[in-house]
């Protein structure tokens, strides 16, 4: 365990201080690299804040669709490529409501840290 400040913090500072003392100062260019270097400190602030909860949640969510005990022995990586084939080989209807409810939540969860505007 760390102390203060975490790394969200961190990448917060850091990313306000561009935000507030870098940015309006330039131009052209380098004003466009900073801008971009904002947006990926902000989204790794975010997924900082919100992936394990995200993680956890999507795992659950998986591993009930597979009806599979959520155990920390597959990665949510290998549970998502088992989900992913069975409904490529119909072995999971893909018109299921909770299968569908499953997307959506995990759509939403993404797009809440990689971009949440884009979730409306």
């Amino acid at each position: 365990m760390q102390d203060l400040p975490t790394a969200a913090e961190l990448v917060e500072a850091v990313r306000e201080f561009l935000d507030r003392d870098v940015f309006p100062i330039l131009e052209g260019r380098p004003k466009f690299h900073t801008r971009v270097a904002m947006n990926v400190l902000a989204i790794v602030e975010r997924e900082l804040l919100l992936a394990s909860g995200v993680d956890s949640e999507e795992r659950k969510r998986v591993s009930a669709l597979l009806s599979v005990e959520n155990d920390a022995q597959s990665s949510l990586l290998e549970l998502n490529e088992s989900l992913a084939s069975k409904i490529r080989d119909d072995t999971l209807d893909a018109s299921r409501e909770d299968l569908i409810a499953h997307l959506r939540a995990t759509v939403a969860d993404k797009l809440a840290i990689a971009n949440p505007k884009y979730i409306d």
